[in-house]
């Protein structure tokens, strides 16, 4: 089949490469995957008896997304994704959720196994998020459906799912690294994994998190109104979830004369909503959002990175 992959995956991956994620800079597979993702792509449209209807574009960053029909007509999603993206964790998530405020992991078809890397999905409205409500209905829909997602781990965990503490870790050293070699970064960075210190130093709270959560997540479906996409799950407690729900639309808060104040009525408001401690969902939205702005600023996105760095700095 004539395919050619989103321009956005392409060059998400090419920042991953030069250091744009929190894995190990360098070669991690991601640009043979890319090789060779026409083929996987027919392999698995092939194996599972689908027909195609048409790649998502713009798509996401760390996989491809096709609109699929199973034999019996049915819509499906047909999602492909690299090993830095975790997709064998995803789809340990999604099967544990069993859909309860998440898109559905379907079964495969007749004899045919699970393929790593490639997951089959319920087919969810792809281009309405509850990003396009306005945006109090918007973040009130978005923390409804968090809320579903946060239940307690599968027992063999463990084997699959990394911690709060060990993902924030990789980061923090990425982190220490670019303030090392930035001045203008030193102080946030200083403060943001002092307060990273100070949130990982009590007993972990064990809960499934979303791990990527956010407005542009939550898509609109016919089984419920809202259901959440595209989890990087880990361990850990509440707060890191909603963090970075706090910083979503930036760009608008950024451009409000009074986007410091109205950010810290929406970290009340969420952590209220939700029942989670607000100086706990400050710190991790801190966390969170200098460890963006570092990771933007050091493969070229300073505009992002500026946004980022500015939001932080009102936490």
């Amino acid at each position: 089949m004539a395919f050619e992959p989103p321009q956005r995956l392409v060059r998400a991956l090419g920042e991953a490469q030069r250091g744009g994620s929190d894995e190990v800079k360098g070669d991690d597979g991601s640009g043979k995957w890319l090789d060779q993702l026409a083929g996987a792509l027919q392999q698995a449209v092939g194996l599972r008896e689908l027909t195609v209807e048409r790649v998502q574009a713009p798509g996401g960053r760390s996989s491809l997304v096709v609109l699929v029909r199973q034999a019996d007509g049915t819509p499906a999603v047909l999602k492909l994704a690299p090993e830095r993206a975790r997709p064998e964790s995803e789809r340990a998530a999604l099967a544990h959720w069993g859909g309860r405020g998440a898109v559905q992991l379907l079964p495969p078809l007749g004899a045919v196994g699970d393929v790593h890397g490639v997951l089959l999905l319920e087919r969810l409205r792809p281009d309405l998020s509850v990003r396009s409500l306005p945006e109090a209905k918007a973040l009130l829909e978005a923390a409804g459906t968090l809320r579903r997602l946060w239940v307690e781990p599968p027992a063999e965990r463990a084997h699959v799912f990394e911690t709060v503490a060990e993902r924030t870790g990789r980061q923090a050293e990425a982190m220490r690294a670019a303030a090392d070699t930035d001045a203008e970064v030193g102080e946030l960075v200083d403060a943001a994994l002092a307060a990273r210190e100070e949130l990982i130093a009590g007993p972990p709270e064990e809960r499934l998190l979303h791990g990527t959560f956010r407005q542009s997540k939550v898509l609109a479906g016919e089984r419920m109104p809202w259901l959440a996409v595209g989890p990087d799950p880990v361990i850990g407690e509440c707060a890191f979830d909603l963090a970075r729900l706090v910083r979503d639309r930036v760009e608008d808060l950024i451009a409000s004369p009074s986007g410091a104040s109205i950010t810290r009525r929406r970290v009340k408001r969420l952590a209220e909503s939700l029942e989670v401690d607000q100086e706990r969902l400050r710190g991790w939205t801190l966390f969170r959002a200098v460890e963006s702005g570092v990771r933007a600023r050091r493969v070229g996105r300073e505009q992002d990175a500026e946004l980022l760095l500015e939001f932080a700095d009102w936490l």
